[in-house]
């Protein structure tokens, strides 16, 4: 079974300083048939202009990870991590009992791209928590986050994991899937064949019962994320 989430029908926010397309029900959008997929609840598309951001602001209960695409975040937390975020680098948040942060562009001249991810936690009320990290651009499947933090992953409160894809042109890959698991396919750049079906920057897949999943990058090469979720 799959389901695709085209670009183009991802919800909208423009704020001036901020520009955002939804994958999912945010903030003034609002669509009963996209709420979320399994534990994942959360993928913004957020665009920020120089010198503009989020001012301080809170969260419970969730692990929010954010993915620069250009650019670099400005981050400061109520648990005293005051950091910045450059392009190609992951942060995860827990945010547990409580937290509160803002998110700035850094530079007051070049724009801000990246991707905000919320993922519903399995443990409730814990201690807050902060992570970073850069884990490169090499070809295939990187994992980024998992339940445990092995091999040097980030650690995320859900039995879920996060994986950074990235292919070649015309380069064929085969990504592990277990039946009884939820997959979610997010497109970031290329062109990205599965089936009979084309994948464009932008475009995400729901994919369960799977025995196996074979991709192929188009012409160009293929940069996404992969998450593995409970079913």
């Amino acid at each position: 079974m799959f389901e695709i989430i085209r670009a183009n029908e991802r919800g909208a926010a423009h704020f001036g300083w901020l520009k955002s397309k939804h994958t999912f029900s945010f903030g003034n959008y609002y669509n009963p048939q996209q709420m979320g997929f399994s534990a994942l609840r959360v993928i913004n598309d957020d665009e920020v202009a120089p010198g503009a951001g989020f001012q301080t602001h809170s969260h419970k209960n969730m692990e929010i990870i954010s993915y620069v695409l250009s650019g670099t975040i400005a981050h400061k937390d109520s648990a005293d991590n005051e950091k910045t975020l450059p392009a190609g680098e992951f942060q995860l948040m827990s945010a547990g009992r409580g937290i509160s942060h803002s998110e700035f562009n850094a530079s007051n001249s070049d724009k801000l791209q990246f991707l905000q991810i919320w993922i519903q936690p399995n443990v409730l009320d814990g201690e807050p928590g902060y992570q970073q990290k850069d884990f490169g651009e090499a070809v295939g499947l990187t994992t980024v986050i998992t339940p445990d933090g092995r091999d040097g992953t980030l650690q995320m409160k859900q039995n879920a994991s996060l994986s950074q894809l990235i292919l070649l042109p015309q380069q064929q890959f085969s990504l592990p899937v277990v039946p009884g698991r939820a997959y979610y396919l997010h497109l970031i750049d290329g062109e990205l064949q599965l089936a009979d079906q084309v994948l464009l920057p932008g475009d995400g897949m729901k994919l369960l019962q799977l025995n196996q999943l074979v991709v192929k990058a188009g012409a160009d090469h293929v940069r996404a994320l992969w998450f593995d979720l409970p079913a």
